[in-house]
């Protein structure tokens, strides 16, 4: 086989590679969902008997995770959130999350408020941060508001 056709054959086997790569992904679920698909209930990482009902934000159908399972980073921005700052981007933390995604529930303007969670290592803000609700709720997202989970911080 002359070399130009092993580099032919080369391209074509990377090709196709990546749309099996590209097709497993799709059918493995892990697109964003839709926020008009029906959305599973609550699943709480617990044995704790009502504690879905005792979680704001647990209603939403959005997992809940307790803050200790969390990257400890979570952890300390969840205290900085509790003392009222200082944070290390205050010109962001704090500011009104608009849910343009609308993951979370639909609340009016200035319901949310989004916190950056540090990635260790990440020179700029990261993808990660805690969404606060008025009334008490604590999502977090790992991957800029692709998803979300509803945080326990009790736990």
């Amino acid at each position: 086989m002359s070399s130009r056709r092993r580099v032919t054959a080369g391209l074509l086997g990377l090709i196709a590679l990546v749309v099996v790569a590209w097709l497993v992904r799709d059918l493995g679920g892990t697109e964003p969902r839709s926020p008009h698909q029906d959305r599973p209930a609550a699943t709480v990482t617990s044995t704790t008997p009502g504690a879905a009902e005792d979680v704001p934000g647990a209603e939403s159908g959005l997992p809940v995770k307790p803050l200790s399972v969390l990257p400890a980073e979570a952890g300390r921005t969840w205290r900085l959130i509790e003392r009222g700052g200082p944070f290390p981007y205050p010109d962001k933390d704090g500011s009104t999350f608009g849910n343009r995604e609308r993951l979370l529930p639909a609340k009016e303007r200035g319901y949310y408020r989004e916190y950056t969670v540090p990635t260790p290592g990440d020179r700029t803000r990261g993808a990660r941060r805690l969404v606060t609700g008025t009334a008490g709720e604590v999502y977090y997202t790992a991957d800029h508001y692709v998803s979300f989970v509803v945080v326990d911080t009790r736990r």
